[in-house]
């Protein structure tokens, strides 16, 4: 027969509830007793019935996660932290990708519902709201991250795109660039912040963008970015004024413009510098480094993580008021843009 929670609660004189909060290492169950309920479970290799648990407490005790491109590793690697955070207080996560299709998405969506998740986190491709009503008939709690959409009343975890483009534009410009170019995202809000950025930091030098330096991605921002980065370098390499500096949505399209750049016999960043965003894990192992804007990713998991288990925990009925939190995001400069040589202060 299988071993039930109530089996091991009265092997070791325990109520149920106990052993409940030990397996889901709850701050109220002293250490001693959690070690001891552990060891016995792992004894007589106890399962728990998660449809009973999710018929006594209301919850699936699963959260909904969709991004728009799971090989990219700044997705990736906010679903990794995601998922260890709320594994902890016993809740698993159920990861689906849109690439980068509002049809895919609103389809994902749908499934996630079927299943009565607890909380959907989405970092979403669609224009507008409007494309996630039945999310909002069916009064589902919802996290957006990196891509904030108008006219959803949902939290965000996120950082501030307009700085992001500044950012990374300004450092062009302290590099010595003056012909700076812009590869542009797919019509999403972090696309839009960026180039406003870009463009922000233009004019506070008294720059502004050359005709054909916006070159956009399409639709493949995230998803394929580095073969639409290389075709966007191409566009821009062509123009009557070639950039001597480009500043990229991603670090994927980033990535495949350095490789245009050098397959036309240029040098990076003598005589274009590139810079991406969201400082990918191998970005320092490339052919040339890549500069990056590193978006803190990780700070950005572990926000996700803590908000959606205060949402999902239904029991205690807490309605949390949508909330925006910004993660800063810094700059992390390598060889594709350094012209100059970082000034290091050595008195410190």
């Amino acid at each position: 027969m299988a071993v039930r929670l109530k089996d091991i609660a009265q092997d070791l004189g325990l109520s149920v509830v106990s052993v409940s909060k030990a397996l889901r290492d709850h701050p109220d169950i002293a250490e001693e007793t959690r070690r001891r309920v552990l060891k016995r479970v792992g004894e007589l290799g106890y399962q728990p019935n998660l449809t009973a648990r999710s018929l006594v407490t209301g919850q699936a005790w699963t959260i909904g996660l969709v991004v728009p491109d799971l090989l990219h590793p700044f997705f990736a690697g906010i679903a990794k932290v995601i998922s260890s955070d709320i594994r902890a207080q016993g809740y698993g996560l159920l990861i689906s990708s849109s690439d980068e299709d509002p049809d895919l998405e609103r389809q994902e969506i749908e499934r996630l519902l079927a299943r009565q998740v607890d909380v959907i986190v989405l970092a979403s491709t669609q224009s507008s709201a409007a494309g996630l009503r039945r999310m909002v008939e069916q009064k589902m709690p919802c996290v957006l991250f990196d891509r904030r959409l108008d006219g959803l009343d949902a939290h965000f975890v996120g950082n501030e795109d307009q700085e992001v483009g500044a950012l990374a534009t300004a450092h062009l410009i302290e590099q010595g660039c003056r012909r700076i170019a812009h590869i542009r995202g797919p019509e999403v809000s972090t696309a839009a912040g960026r180039l406003a950025g870009y463009r922000q930091a233009l004019a506070a030098h008294g720059l502004e963008p050359l005709p054909g330096h916006v070159a956009p991605l399409g639709r493949s921002g995230d998803h394929r970015g580095e073969r639409a980065g290389y075709e966007a370098a191409q566009r821009l390499l062509a123009t009557p004024t070639p950039p001597d500096g480009i500043f990229c949505y991603n670090d994927p399209s980033a990535m495949g413009a350095m490789r245009a750049i050098l397959d036309a016999g240029l040098r990076i960043p003598e005589d274009i510098a590139v810079i991406g965003c969201g400082n990918v894990s191998y970005s320092d192992f490339l052919r040339v480094p890549l500069s990056s804007i590193d978006q803190g990713g990780e700070a950005i998991g572990r926000r996700l993580a803590a908000l959606v288990l205060d949402l999902a925990d239904k029991k205690n009925g807490r309605r949390l008021s949508p909330t925006t939190d910004l993660v800063a995001a810094r700059l992390v400069p390598r060889a594709s843009t350094l012209r100059q040589p970082l000034v290091k202060d050595d008195t410190v």
